[in-house]
């Protein structure tokens, strides 16, 4: 505890250890943030939130340098706001809709601006708020990932993407779904990408039980003109 609470005194003042010490810690920040989307193979993995979080750093590190040489008078959260507000525009470029309409990048987005913010605060010298941060940060992204995927398991709403034959199929689908007991609570019909293929859909079909969940997909892969489903 003593060699923690050296490290959190010096990160307190504005010296060149306690500069150097808000900046290694950012640089911690960004690389374990980044290890665990860089392991999930998404879009800003080590990089992106290491450059992200020691920028992040660096300009409240600036803000401060500014308060203390030449104005008192000086808002320090000034600079900082611009960070959280600019650093939407990385996370835009890591949200994607595939051609199944579902959304990609939103973790990845949310995490770049966590780390930005985690940043900020490395850089003020609040060490003890950006570490206790980054813990439930990296909770977040390990924990619960499973019990996100848990609760999509023995969730009774689901989507699926399917693939028909052609558009006169829709009829025949709708009423197969009603028949087996679920309800159809939402269905987007598009045009196949591929020239010559039949229409394509999104359906959200919310059941009673779970375990209808397994028979009901069986069932809709058995119609003669479904060419292709997934649950999504």
């Amino acid at each position: 505890m003593e060699l923690w609470d050296y490290v959190v005194d010096t990160a307190h003042e504005w010296s060149l250890r306690g500069c150097t010490i808000r900046m290694m810690f950012a640089l911690v920040i960004g690389t374990l943030i980044g290890i665990d989307r860089g392991m999930k193979r998404r879009g800003a993995g080590i990089k992106t939130h290491t450059l992200v979080c020691l920028g992040s750093a660096m300009v409240m590190m600036t803000s401060e340098y500014m308060f203390v040489n030449y104005d008192e008078g000086l808002d320090l959260s000034r600079m900082g706001a611009q960070v959280v507000s600019g650093v939407g525009f990385l996370g835009v470029g890591t949200i994607i809709v595939t051609g199944r309409n579902q959304v990609r990048g939103l973790t990845t987005a949310a995490g770049l601006w966590a780390c930005a913010c985690i940043g900020l605060a490395a850089g003020i010298g609040f060490i003890e708020g950006a570490m206790i941060c980054l813990i439930l940060v990296m909770f977040t992204l390990q924990v619960m990932t499973k019990v996100d995927y848990i609760a999509h398991k023995y969730a009774k709403v689901y989507d699926l993407y399917l693939e028909f034959e052609s558009n006169r199929c829709m009829a025949s689908f709708v009423s197969e779904v009603r028949n087996s007991g679920c309800k159809l609570a939402h269905f987007e019909l598009s045009k196949n990408k591929i020239k010559g293929e039949g229409p394509t859909a999104i359906a959200t079909i919310e059941v009673r039980d779970k375990k209808m969940r397994p028979e009901l997909l069986n069932t809709i892969r058995q119609m003669e003109f479904v060419k292709y489903v997934e649950e999504l």
